[in-house]
């Protein structure tokens, strides 16, 4: 028996802002103002590597908060996706920052970035 997930209008939404962006990041506020450390965080990477992005405040809607982390099978927030792809949360993009995984795989998946 295999199971099956109703597409809900936050889920159509949340499909439709990983699709119709290279990178989006659900987080805690909007970019100009982060409302927790972490996502605060991880757009101070993506705004020192120069990329653009979509950021989604999932404080405004509570079954937005909880259904991405269902989307993703992920429990915290932030969440980056890159061209579709759920990369993680901050200290997954911390680390891939760090050591220089996330601006390669920001041009392997062939974004202009401006940092």
């Amino acid at each position: 028996m295999t199971e099956t997930t109703e597409t809900t209008p936050i889920r159509a939404f949340i499909e439709g802002a990983v699709r119709d962006h290279d990178v989006v990041l659900f987080m805690k506020g909007v970019p100009d103002e982060p409302q927790c450390g972490f996502s605060a965080v991880v757009v101070q990477i993506l705004d020192h590597l120069g990329v653009e992005f979509a950021g989604v405040n999932v404080l405004a809607n509570e079954e937005l908060r909880e259904d991405v982390k269902r989307f993703s099978d992920w429990p915290t927030i932030p969440q980056l996706y890159v061209k579709g792809e759920f990369v993680g949360g901050a200290d997954i993009v911390r680390e891939m920052f760090g050591n220089g995984e996330l601006k390669t795989l920001m041009t392997e998946k062939g974004l202009t970035l401006h940092g």
